[in-house]
């Protein structure tokens, strides 16, 4: 697996991974998460992440020529997550390719931006996810060495969240 950097260009293959995530999500019963319509077919959510893509740092893991995931991070949280109280590198977006899940690609892409956190003298990471009932995406972020620090609401108290931190 190589990280190479990525950018705006990328957005068409990070819509697929994310409308491919979004089928596997609604094929285990877990709409609760993103719903069930695919993000590439709103230009509200296209845009929001071509955004992303052009203000963030854009990675992404490449196995065998094909995309396997993409981490996107900030020197900023979104707006819905206060500002840490020191400088932070804040993971707006972490995906997997579904072709790829369980290879480590998602570990393997948190790793990478824990180093270029260190690399810029950052010593925060920081992530948001959907916190579900069942809290299995919180349990992975904890399992990469991420610990709980907050709980929100986003989409007018719809959506159940939870704020993490590693220090790197």
């Amino acid at each position: 697996m190589d990280v190479t950097r990525g950018g705006p260009a990328d957005v068409p293959a990070i819509m697929q991974m994310l409308d491919d995530a979004q089928d596997w999500l609604a094929s285990q019963g877990r709409t609760g998460q993103w719903g069930t319509d695919h993000w590439s077919g709103a230009p509200a959510a296209v845009d929001r992440f071509t955004r992303l893509a052009t203000t963030g740092t854009v990675w992404l893991a490449v196995i065998d020529d094909e995309p396997a995931g993409v981490i996107i991070s900030s020197t900023t949280p979104p707006d819905y997550v206060p500002p840490a109280d020191e400088p932070e590198h804040y993971v707006t977006l972490l995906v997997t390719a579904r072709a790829f899940a369980g290879n480590g690609v998602g570990a393997a892409l948190l790793a990478h931006a824990r180093a270029e956190a260190r690399a810029a003298g950052v010593g925060l990471l920081r992530v948001d996810c959907y916190d579900s009932e069942d809290h299995r995406l919180v349990a992975y972020y904890e399992q990469q060495g991420f610990t709980s620090v907050s709980a929100f609401t986003a989409r007018d108290g719809t959506w159940p969240g939870r704020v993490l931190a590693v220090r790197v």
